[in-house]
């Protein structure tokens, strides 16, 4: 298998515009997806238990989960789609049937409570077994987020890529075929042994088979080869996302550079997310005016992990104390974001912090619409507002030369009174 396998694996790594390039490897969105999407199902499970968990998914935390995994790039797109509720289907039944929402609730609360493979692979087998119409494999895409080395991602993508590959007959929507595919996937990518312990990888070469981009054999004749007009539209449609998703990164990495820059001239120390300080903006690395990493700030330490991935934090010179801190939002979920500050204020005591978001113009609707969600509007225990990028963009230099604290900014941000 390994010398089959071998350089389909190959032509997949060395492939820039692939997923495993574009998505797996270099995404810091990826990364930052996992705790959030963890906090989300922690969110839907005690909705269920309280009985506040809506009869739709329009609304609900379970939108939000499914919203942070859809947004995965390529790879995860129309993954909320089966999660949709269907009124003439009545599918899938966990927004109606009350036993199924509490049978769901307690599945991913017990996903949620242990990485012993044994013990989620008999809650797998429970929810299965349960028959509840409409609530298939897609469910996987959930699990994968809370355990990637265990469970592969799942989609009709992928599920064509396996078939393709592995010469299979693997069905959609069915659990028993996904659970077969996912002991095939694990011994091969284990045989293969090349691409990562996390399932995302395989997964992905699987994806890329599928839609037409990988031939699924050595030869390079496979059977899912799109014809060549189809596959250039492929390739020019991959190419396009590319080189948007560049563009990007450029203008993320420049707004991280101008809020590092404005916080060392207002006096503070800074800390640029560290997956980030390697980037460089004009010549100039964004780590090397940074701290190394986040003082002590008694934060528990899943917190202080994410913490640390927040884009721009500005500290008091010499002091474990967070003055502000800043997440940069391009094509991402606005929510997530502001769940990373607020998770990091509700956990330090006062709310000497000032919490930003920044985010294009064009996205000013949406934040406002985040803002006035009940969990963010809460001014006796953090400050939360926005700051457009053409804004600081455009009063950069000023707010450099005039300002002498944070405060400079409230002359630039905009706080929601609701």
């Amino acid at each position: 298998m390994k010398q089959t396998l071998q350089p389909i694996a190959q032509a997949y790594k060395s492939d820039r515009e692939s997923v495993y390039n574009t998505w797996f490897v270099s995404s810091e969105d990826r990364l930052k997806a996992f705790r959030s999407i963890r906090r989300g199902v922690g969110a839907v499970v005690e909705d269920i238990r309280q009985h506040r968990f809506p009869n739709d998914f329009k609304g609900s935390s379970l939108e939000f989960v499914l919203s942070c995994i859809a947004e995965q790039k390529q790879v995860f797109e129309g993954a909320a789609h089966p999660f949709y509720w269907k009124p003439k289907l009545r599918i899938p039944d966990i927004y109606e049937n009350d036993a199924n929402k509490q049978a769901f609730g307690e599945f991913l609360h017990a996903c949620l409570k242990t990485t012993d493979v044994g013990a989620l692979e008999k809650e797998v087998l429970k929810l299965a077994g349960r028959g509840i119409k409409g609530l298939g494999p897609a469910v996987a895409n959930i699990l994968y987020f809370l355990h990637p080395e265990l469970f592969p991602p799942f989609n009709t993508a992928m599920l064509n890529g396996f078939n393709a590959l592995f010469q299979a007959k693997k069905k959609l929507g069915s659990w028993e075929s996904y659970l077969e595919m996912r002991e095939t996937i694990i011994q091969a990518n284990s045989t293969l042994g090349t691409l990562s312990r996390d399932l995302g990888a395989f997964s992905g070469m699987l994806f890329e088979i599928g839609v037409g981009r990988l031939a699924p054999d050595a030869s390079g004749q496979g059977t899912l080869i799109a014809a060549q007009e189809k596959l250039e539209q492929l390739r020019r449609k991959r190419h396009t996302q590319v080189e948007q998703d560049l563009a990007e990164e450029r203008l993320h990495t420049k707004v991280q550079y101008q809020l590092s820059e404005l916080g060392r001239a207002l006096g503070y120390d800074i800390l640029v997310a560290r997956n980030d300080r390697s980037a460089q903006y004009q010549g100039r690395m964004l780590g090397y005016h940074s701290l190394e990493g986040l003082p002590d700030l008694g934060l528990p330490p899943e917190v202080h992990a994410t913490a640390e991935l927040i884009d721009v934090l500005w500290l008091y010179k010499g002091k474990a104390q967070i003055a502000a801190a800043f997440e940069v939002e391009k094509s991402t979920s606005i929510y997530s974001g502001i769940l990373r500050l607020t998770d990091m204020a509700l956990s330090i005591p006062g709310k000497e912090e000032h919490l930003y978001l920044v985010a294009p113009a064009m996205r000013e609707r949406e934040i406002i619409e985040q803002l006035k969600r009940p969990m963010f509007r809460r001014p006796d225990e953090f400050s939360l507002g926005y700051i457009l990028f053409e804004d600081l963009d455009r009063h950069f230099e000023s707010l450099c030369k005039l300002g002498d604290d944070h405060r400079i900014l409230d002359k630039l941000a905009c706080r929601c009174c609701f």
